[in-house]
């Protein structure tokens, strides 16, 4: 299977979007799932220049047959922010019509956020499967920065959204956030092997992505055991 893996971990505004200067402050991670043999793949939170990440698969060979998304913040979909607009899925449908796979806690917001239609949006719950050409992907519910968070876990690789960075975790101080449900999914994802690679939603740190078992070593995030120390780290 790792020679049909298609893979690729693009970064906005240096890989795409490079004339954008909201792209380049948010350093966005974007995401190409695929394989190779089929020319099938998937793209993760597609934003900023849309049209730039089709044609980087397309330059690969590879034809989108689907988009999944981690949370539902414009940076990662599309939409509205800080008096900027966002492209995102509402504009990848519009080039590309495939469906757009998303926890069921977060259909609501993906739809009100971009606009995109419910029947545009494809629901799922915890341990639920996503295939390309042979390519199984595993979705793994994490609530905590946004109530339908989700991670994909691909050939013991972690694409974590804002659940997990490299170093720290997703803000739990927005609308919808829950800071006992981060503890509870940042554990769930600590039992992960340690060989795990985790691929982050943002490049916050040096590394753009780590191994569970350097993570654990580097990040505050990872060393709480219990909820009283958890909230004793952001102060509460």
């Amino acid at each position: 299977m790792e020679d049909r893996l298609y893979f690729r971990q693009l970064l906005s505004g240096r890989d795409f979007a490079a004339g954008d200067p909201l792209a380049g402050q948010m350093v966005n991670f974007v995401y190409l799932i695929g394989d190779r043999r089929t020319g099938e793949a998937v793209v993760v939170d597609p934003a900023y220049q849309v049209a730039e990440i089709v044609e980087v698969a397309g330059a690969d060979g590879m034809r989108l047959v689907g988009a999944m998304a981690t949370h539902h913040h414009p940076d990662h979909v599309g939409g509205s922010m800080m008096g900027h607009g966002i492209q995102g899925v509402g504009e990848l449908l519009a080039v590309q019509p495939v469906p757009v796979h998303v926890h069921r806690h977060e259909a609501e917001w993906v739809s009100r956020v971009t606009g995109v239609s419910a029947s545009d949006l494809v629901t799922h719950d915890s341990g639920d499967r996503v295939t390309v050409g042979e390519v199984d992907i595993e979705l793994l519910h994490t609530p905590g920065h946004t109530p339908g968070s989700q991670c994909f876990l691909v050939a013991g690789m972690l694409v974590a959204g804002d659940t997990l960075f490299v170093e720290g975790c997703g803000r739990t101080d927005l609308p919808g956030s829950d800071p006992e449900a981060m503890f509870e999914s940042v554990r769930r994802l600590a039992g992960l092997p340690d060989e795990t690679v985790l691929f982050p939603g943002h490049r916050y740190s040096v590394p753009s992505a780590a191994t569970l078992g350097a993570v654990k070593e580097m990040n505050p995030v990872m060393r709480p055991q219990t909820m009283q120390e958890w909230l004793a780290l952001f102060g509460r």
